[in-house]
């Protein structure tokens, strides 16, 4: 969380505030990470830790540790070297790296930068031509994992970017202006270089490039809110790999995820950011593992700031966490130096914990190295 500060200090006040908000009264937002505290770890004494073993599996490949990189939304909003600088860190720790439809790099470009597994989260537009389209980009280009973002079917109300002015006419004009001109080298990249535009959509699509009513109105315009998991079915009829459902939280849509085709889901409250008194989704884990852990990878989207979270989510029932602010704030603070600093303290904190607990592998985590407080 240092990285916060420092990338608060470096982006223009709108920009740091998109990254950092949530929904309406930002209840979620807490929670998810507040909710790590009602669960306390039970450690196994005189184990031997001498050699812990934290690889693990997700989407058929073997991973360095059971952690991912979430997609996230246009990086080089954060710092210039955006999706490529992320996807090089997460490829020196083994890990899978996620773009985002709304990245600000190619399909193709972060693929050919990446050195580890690589998945694509998508969003279903009203055009189905774009999803067929980025499919087959995927497979082209070596993805192995399709993630389908099913809980926005309109943005969620993140007050602060209407009170700071991301993507919305501020309560201050002039506050806003004054905000970004402190930002000379960031207001360049945007303005001279034109960093920030969706290229995967605007590739396609030049009327996409035209977003004069900002990029909130135009994905509220966009996205597809009649979605069922009839959709879900017809995606997985076009796509062979991984196919992972991010958004979901109960026992009953995790079913009807598995029962659609996927292969993995993600719980997950999209970081606090569309409905607010979402469950935290550690809260969600041991519900869906009980019912389905045969049936699905179970990823724990939401929270995770220190080592000892991703312990607790997986004795939950867990296959591995995802991190989106956990890299982004270090993106922000120090570009790929900043991401690749925030992944060792995350690692060294997650291994130093499984000592502590000690449990010598990922494999061996279960219910009995974690209990809710009384």
């Amino acid at each position: 969380m240092d990285f916060r500060g420092i990338a608060k200090r470096r982006l223009p006040t709108p920009v740091f505030h998109y990254l950092d908000g949530g929904a309406d009264d930002e209840v979620a937002l807490a929670r998810n990470t507040e909710a790590f505290n009602d669960y306390e770890l039970l450690a196994s004494q005189l184990s031997d830790v001498s050699n812990v073993d934290l690889t693990s599996t997700l989407f058929g490949q073997k991973i360095d540790w059971p952690v991912m990189l979430a997609p996230t939304g246009a990086s080089k909003l954060f710092h210039g070297t955006g999706e490529p600088a992320v996807a090089r860190a997460a490829g020196k720790f083994g890990m899978v790296y996620s773009l985002s439809t709304l990245g600000t790099t190619t399909i193709e470009d972060a693929a050919a930068v990446a050195q580890g597994p690589m998945a694509f989260q998508l969003y279903i537009f009203k055009d189905r031509g774009f999803t067929e389209e980025w499919i087959e980009r995927c497979k082209s280009a070596g993805y192995i994992a399709i993630i389908l973002t099913v809980d926005t079917p309109v943005a969620g109300n993140r007050e602060r970017d209407f009170v700071y002015g991301f993507g919305t006419v501020p309560r201050s004009r002039v506050r806003q202006i004054a905000s970004f001109a402190r930002y000379p080298a960031w207001l360049a990249r945007v303005l001279i270089r034109k960093d920030l535009e969706m290229v995967n959509i605007t590739s396609d699509n030049p009327a996409a490039r035209d977003w004069r009513g900002g990029i909130r109105k135009y994905l509220d315009e966009q996205l597809d809110r009649s979605l069922t998991w009839k959709d879900v079915e017809w995606l997985r009829s076009r796509w062979d790999g991984a196919l992972v459902i991010k958004g979901v939280q109960t026992v009953e849509d995790c079913r009807k995820a598995a029962d659609a085709g996927a292969t993995a889901v993600m719980l997950s409250n999209h970081g606090g950011r569309q409905l607010e008194s979402a469950p935290a989704p550690v809260d969600c884990i041991a519900a869906v593992a009980d019912a389905l852990r045969d049936r699905l990878e179970i990823i724990c989207d939401g929270g995770i700031r220190r080592g000892n979270h991703i312990v607790k989510s997986l004795a939950l029932g867990a296959n591995a966490c995802s991190i989106g602010r956990g890299y982004l704030f270090g993106l922000a603070a120090g570009g790929q130096a900043g991401v690749e600093r925030s992944l060792s303290l995350l690692r060294s904190e997650f291994e130093r914990t499984m000592m502590l607990a000690g449990c010598s592998s990922v494999a061996k985590l279960d219910r009995s190295h974690v209990q809710r407080r009384r």
